[in-house]
């Protein structure tokens, strides 16, 4: 007999090891199946065999009742990951996911993009500081910030693919960067601007050393990997002083990058394959927001709005 809580680690350690998933995927995965074991075991602990199609459903009731569809839909694909498992390790004889089809309308929340004016405005403020600097201390800390700026609207990676580049990664030469994205699934994408190559390079030279101590691209002047919430507190920073009221994060120039793209007519696969999305249903996102984007130019733009029938 398999009791439901003593199952978990089990298989967190499967997909650690055998599915080669990454902290943040284990992570979530822990929170979710914690808060299942919770609610399903109040009363006693079950063994795996008593979960039935009426405690999913009753559990996926609870749910919809306190979270937000997306959070739901996130929490049901652990669960549902978890039981395939059961099903593949024999520890359950029928899949109770088997029999329930779970559907829901999630409302499609469009990402948020940066202006390209504020993006450029940013830029430029980043650029002055750089050459008006007086300390070395600042002119180096300056230089890493314009890089990880630049390499992040150059290429629409995410924040943690950014945090976790190693120096053999990045390849000045070729000017490809080798990207590890979720599901331990790699991709390789060209920076395409000059400009971007110059500044990377220039960051490159002037970091060398503190590269080899932490074996990662992007790091501090003490030789200690650069955190994401350290690039956070310089996005604030930095959109402080160019007088920005905009709320700027690390991942809204990865949309900004998508939605540049596609409103330039670039081939949705070709996005996607950049963006590293398993599924193109994820990457059709961006076709919302052009459609938002034509629906404003024609409302303000089309001529027919300055007649005077």
């Amino acid at each position: 007999m398999n009791q439901l809580q003593e199952t978990i680690p089990q298989y967190l350690e499967f997909c650690r090891y055998q599915k080669r998933l990454d902290e943040k995927t284990l992570k979530a995965y822990r929170i979710d199946l914690r808060q299942f074991v919770e609610q399903v075991n109040a009363g006693r602990a079950l063994e795996v065999s008593e979960i039935s199609k009426e405690v999913l459903e009753a559990y996926i009731g609870m749910l919809h009742r306190g979270f937000k569809p997306k959070t739901v839909k996130r929490k049901i694909a652990s669960l549902k990951a978890f039981f395939h498992y059961l099903e593949y390790k024999d520890m359950i004889v029928t899949n109770p996911f088997n029999r329930m089809r779970v559907k829901f309308r999630e409302p499609v929340i469009l990402p948020k993009t940066i202006p390209l004016s504020t993006v450029e405005h940013f830029l430029v403020i980043m650029y002055r500081e750089y050459a008006e600097t007086t300390t070395a201390f600042r002119k180096q800390n300056t230089l890493r910030d314009i890089a990880v700026i630049e390499l992040l609207f150059a290429t629409g990676m995410r924040i943690s693919e950014l945090c976790a580049l190693k120096p053999e990664d990045v390849n000045l030469q070729e000017r490809t960067i080798l990207i590890y994205g979720k599901g331990a699934k790699e991709r390789r994408i060209q920076i395409g601007s000059e400009a971007v190559a110059d500044i990377l390079e220039k960051y490159q030279w002037e970091y060398h050393e503190e590269m080899k101590k932490s074996n990662r691209f992007f790091v501090n002047q003490s030789g200690a990997p650069v955190s994401d919430q350290a690039i956070r507190r310089m996005i604030n920073r930095y959109s402080q002083l160019a007088g920005i009221e905009l709320h700027i994060t690390p991942h809204m120039f990865r949309h900004t990058f998508a939605t540049c793209l596609m409103e330039e007519d670039v081939d949705i696969r070709y996005i996607q394959e950049m963006l590293g999305h398993s599924s193109i249903n994820i990457t059709q996102i961006y076709t919302h927001v052009t459609m938002a984007k034509q629906r404003d130019i024609l409302t303000t733009k089309h001529p027919r709005q300055k007649f005077r029938v």
